[in-house]
Protein backbone atom coordinates (compact mmCIF):
# COMPACT_ATOMS: atom_id res chain seq x y z
CA UNK A 1 0.00 0.00 0.00
CA UNK A 2 1.46 3.29 -1.09
CA UNK A 3 0.83 6.15 1.74
CA UNK A 4 1.17 9.98 0.90
CA UNK A 5 1.26 11.81 3.64
CA UNK A 6 0.02 15.82 4.91
CA UNK A 7 3.17 16.93 6.97
CA UNK A 8 1.72 16.62 10.45
CA UNK A 9 3.41 17.12 13.63
CA UNK A 10 1.75 13.98 15.21
CA UNK A 11 2.44 11.64 12.44
CA UNK A 12 6.14 13.09 11.37
CA UNK A 13 8.34 10.18 12.84
CA UNK A 14 5.85 6.95 11.31
CA UNK A 15 8.00 5.61 9.14
CA UNK A 16 10.92 5.59 12.01
CA UNK A 17 8.39 3.76 14.38
CA UNK A 18 7.36 0.91 11.15
CA UNK A 19 11.23 0.64 10.67
CA UNK A 20 12.03 -0.10 14.57
CA UNK A 21 8.78 -2.52 14.79
CA UNK A 22 10.00 -4.18 11.64
CA UNK A 23 6.26 -6.10 11.34
CA UNK A 24 6.60 -7.60 14.78
CA UNK A 25 2.86 -6.71 15.60
CA UNK A 26 2.45 -4.02 13.21
CA UNK A 27 2.65 -3.34 9.31
CA UNK A 28 6.11 -3.81 7.88
CA UNK A 29 7.34 -0.48 5.94
CA UNK A 30 8.90 -1.53 2.84
CA UNK A 31 10.09 1.16 1.47
CA UNK A 32 10.18 5.19 2.29
CA UNK A 33 11.15 8.52 0.29
CA UNK A 34 11.03 10.85 3.14
CA UNK A 35 11.27 13.85 0.44
CA UNK A 36 8.36 12.73 -1.21
CA UNK A 37 6.25 11.73 2.14
CA UNK A 38 5.72 8.55 0.78
CA UNK A 39 5.65 5.08 2.39
CA UNK A 40 5.46 2.45 0.71
CA UNK A 41 3.96 -0.18 3.26
CA UNK A 42 2.97 -4.21 3.89
CA UNK A 43 -0.86 -4.38 2.79
CA UNK A 44 -2.75 -6.09 5.63
CA UNK A 45 -5.63 -8.17 3.90
CA UNK A 46 -8.35 -9.13 4.19
CA UNK A 47 -8.12 -5.73 6.55
CA UNK A 48 -11.03 -5.42 9.24
CA UNK A 49 -10.68 -3.70 11.58
CA UNK A 50 -10.44 -5.14 15.35
CA UNK A 51 -13.29 -2.95 16.66
CA UNK A 52 -15.48 -5.59 14.56
CA UNK A 53 -14.46 -8.20 17.01
CA UNK A 54 -16.28 -6.95 19.81
CA UNK A 55 -14.73 -5.20 23.07
CA UNK A 56 -13.46 -8.09 24.97
CA UNK A 57 -11.75 -9.82 22.02
CA UNK A 58 -10.55 -6.69 20.89
CA UNK A 59 -8.73 -6.11 24.44
CA UNK A 60 -7.84 -9.61 24.29
CA UNK A 61 -5.78 -8.62 21.58
CA UNK A 62 -4.46 -5.16 22.70
CA UNK A 63 -3.01 -7.22 25.72
CA UNK A 64 -0.99 -9.67 23.81
CA UNK A 65 -0.33 -6.68 20.97
CA UNK A 66 1.04 -3.63 23.40
CA UNK A 67 3.83 -5.67 25.23
CA UNK A 68 5.32 -6.20 21.69
CA UNK A 69 5.12 -2.40 20.43
CA UNK A 70 6.82 -1.00 23.29
CA UNK A 71 10.27 -0.97 22.16
CA UNK A 72 13.26 1.04 23.63
CA UNK A 73 12.67 4.19 22.58
CA UNK A 74 15.57 6.03 20.70
CA UNK A 75 16.22 9.77 19.47
CA UNK A 76 14.09 9.57 16.84
CA UNK A 77 10.90 10.36 18.62
CA UNK A 78 9.25 13.10 20.19
CA UNK A 79 9.59 12.65 23.91
CA UNK A 80 5.37 12.35 25.78
CA UNK A 81 7.35 15.41 28.12
CA UNK A 82 7.38 17.54 24.84
CA UNK A 83 4.03 16.72 23.58
CA UNK A 84 2.35 17.37 27.01
CA UNK A 85 4.22 20.40 27.18
CA UNK A 86 2.73 21.48 23.73
CA UNK A 87 -0.95 20.33 25.14
CA UNK A 88 -0.73 22.66 28.37
CA UNK A 89 0.65 25.38 26.19
CA UNK A 90 -2.26 25.57 23.55
CA UNK A 91 -5.13 24.39 26.01
CA UNK A 92 -6.26 26.44 28.38
CA UNK A 93 -6.20 29.48 25.46
CA UNK A 94 -7.94 27.31 23.16
CA UNK A 95 -10.79 26.48 25.30
CA UNK A 96 -10.93 30.25 26.18
CA UNK A 97 -11.32 31.42 22.49
CA UNK A 98 -13.72 28.54 21.71
CA UNK A 99 -16.16 29.52 24.52
CA UNK A 100 -15.42 27.19 27.35
CA UNK A 101 -17.63 24.00 25.55
CA UNK A 102 -17.01 22.25 29.10
CA UNK A 103 -17.45 22.22 32.51
CA UNK A 104 -13.70 23.88 34.10
CA UNK A 105 -13.82 20.89 36.06
CA UNK A 106 -12.74 18.76 33.04
CA UNK A 107 -9.96 21.42 31.77
CA UNK A 108 -8.60 21.78 35.40
CA UNK A 109 -8.07 17.69 35.63
CA UNK A 110 -6.78 17.46 32.22
CA UNK A 111 -3.68 20.35 32.70
CA UNK A 112 -3.07 19.05 36.55
CA UNK A 113 -2.72 15.27 34.96
CA UNK A 114 -0.41 16.20 32.53
CA UNK A 115 1.71 18.65 34.92
CA UNK A 116 2.01 16.07 37.37
CA UNK A 117 2.80 12.78 35.40
CA UNK A 118 5.22 14.21 32.58
CA UNK A 119 7.85 14.79 34.75
CA UNK A 120 7.48 11.44 36.87
CA UNK A 121 7.65 8.87 34.28
CA UNK A 122 8.70 5.65 34.37
CA UNK A 123 10.53 3.39 31.56
CA UNK A 124 10.82 5.28 27.73
CA UNK A 125 9.38 3.12 25.11
CA UNK A 126 7.92 3.96 22.12
CA UNK A 127 4.30 4.18 21.72
CA UNK A 128 1.14 4.93 19.71
CA UNK A 129 -0.51 7.51 20.30
CA UNK A 130 -3.72 6.85 18.19
CA UNK A 131 -3.62 3.04 18.63
CA UNK A 132 -7.08 2.14 18.73
CA UNK A 133 -10.05 -0.50 17.64
CA UNK A 134 -9.61 0.99 14.05
CA UNK A 135 -6.23 1.08 13.85
CA UNK A 136 -5.48 -2.54 14.14
CA UNK A 137 -6.34 -4.55 11.20
CA UNK A 138 -7.09 -8.33 10.20
CA UNK A 139 -3.91 -9.91 8.56
CA UNK A 140 -2.37 -12.73 6.67
CA UNK A 141 0.99 -12.91 8.33
CA UNK A 142 -0.81 -12.44 11.35
CA UNK A 143 -4.00 -12.30 12.90
CA UNK A 144 -3.86 -8.58 13.45
CA UNK A 145 -1.36 -6.16 12.46
CA UNK A 146 -1.26 -2.14 13.91
CA UNK A 147 -1.17 0.57 11.43
CA UNK A 148 -0.71 4.34 11.24
CA UNK A 149 1.75 4.94 14.22
CA UNK A 150 1.54 8.48 15.77
CA UNK A 151 4.63 7.78 17.70
CA UNK A 152 6.31 9.35 21.06
CA UNK A 153 8.33 8.30 23.35
CA UNK A 154 7.37 7.76 26.95
CA UNK A 155 5.79 5.65 29.51
CA UNK A 156 3.43 2.44 28.96
CA UNK A 157 0.27 3.99 30.71
CA UNK A 158 0.32 6.42 28.26
CA UNK A 159 -0.62 4.09 25.86
CA UNK A 160 -3.56 3.05 27.05
CA UNK A 161 -5.66 6.34 26.20
CA UNK A 162 -6.69 6.23 22.80
CA UNK A 163 -7.87 2.27 23.75
CA UNK A 164 -9.66 3.32 26.58
CA UNK A 165 -11.55 6.30 24.64
CA UNK A 166 -11.66 3.97 21.76
CA UNK A 167 -16.03 4.34 21.40
CA UNK A 168 -15.75 2.22 18.47
CA UNK A 169 -15.63 -0.40 21.46
CA UNK A 170 -18.52 0.92 23.32
CA UNK A 171 -19.57 4.08 24.47
CA UNK A 172 -21.09 4.03 28.19
CA UNK A 173 -19.14 4.33 31.67
CA UNK A 174 -19.42 0.91 32.13
CA UNK A 175 -17.43 0.38 28.64
CA UNK A 176 -14.53 3.11 29.50
CA UNK A 177 -13.75 1.78 32.94
CA UNK A 178 -14.00 -1.90 32.16
CA UNK A 179 -11.53 -0.86 29.61
CA UNK A 180 -9.26 0.96 31.84
CA UNK A 181 -9.62 -2.01 34.36
CA UNK A 182 -8.93 -4.94 32.65
CA UNK A 183 -6.40 -3.27 30.19
CA UNK A 184 -4.03 -1.75 33.61
CA UNK A 185 -4.61 -5.34 35.61
CA UNK A 186 -3.57 -7.50 32.80
CA UNK A 187 -0.55 -5.51 31.53
CA UNK A 188 0.40 -4.94 35.46
CA UNK A 189 0.57 -0.79 35.21
CA UNK A 190 -0.49 1.78 37.35
CA UNK A 191 -4.31 2.35 36.80
CA UNK A 192 -4.12 5.97 38.00
CA UNK A 193 -1.39 7.02 35.76
CA UNK A 194 -3.37 5.25 32.76
CA UNK A 195 -6.79 6.91 33.82
CA UNK A 196 -4.89 10.82 34.59
CA UNK A 197 -2.48 10.71 30.71
CA UNK A 198 -6.13 9.18 29.38
CA UNK A 199 -8.06 12.30 30.83
CA UNK A 200 -5.32 14.80 29.33
CA UNK A 201 -4.66 13.50 26.02
CA UNK A 202 -8.46 13.34 25.28
CA UNK A 203 -9.22 17.03 26.48
CA UNK A 204 -6.07 18.29 24.39
CA UNK A 205 -7.38 16.07 21.43
CA UNK A 206 -11.41 17.02 21.78
CA UNK A 207 -10.31 20.59 20.92
CA UNK A 208 -10.46 20.16 17.30
CA UNK A 209 -12.27 16.59 17.40
CA UNK A 210 -15.15 15.44 15.05
CA UNK A 211 -15.96 13.30 18.57
CA UNK A 212 -15.86 16.58 20.27
CA UNK A 213 -18.84 14.99 22.92
CA UNK A 214 -18.30 11.69 23.35
CA UNK A 215 -14.15 12.56 24.18
CA UNK A 216 -15.71 14.98 26.42
CA UNK A 217 -18.40 12.39 28.04
CA UNK A 218 -15.02 9.84 28.37
CA UNK A 219 -13.28 12.66 30.24
CA UNK A 220 -16.07 13.32 32.53
CA UNK A 221 -16.86 9.26 33.07
CA UNK A 222 -13.25 9.18 33.96
CA UNK A 223 -12.78 11.66 36.31
CA UNK A 224 -15.93 10.17 38.06
CA UNK A 225 -14.68 6.76 37.78
CA UNK A 226 -12.02 6.78 40.50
Amino acid sequence: MLKIQTPHRESEHEADALALWDGDGAARLLRHDPDAHALLIERCIPGRPLSEAGQDRALDVFVELLPRLWKPAGPAFRPLSDEAAWWLEYMEDTWEQAGRPCERRLLDAALEALRELSPTQGEQVLLSQDLHGENVLSAQREPWLAIDPKPLAGEREFALAPIVRSFELGHSKRDVLHRLDRLTSELGLDRDRARGWTIGQTIAWSVDSDYYARHIETARWLLEGR
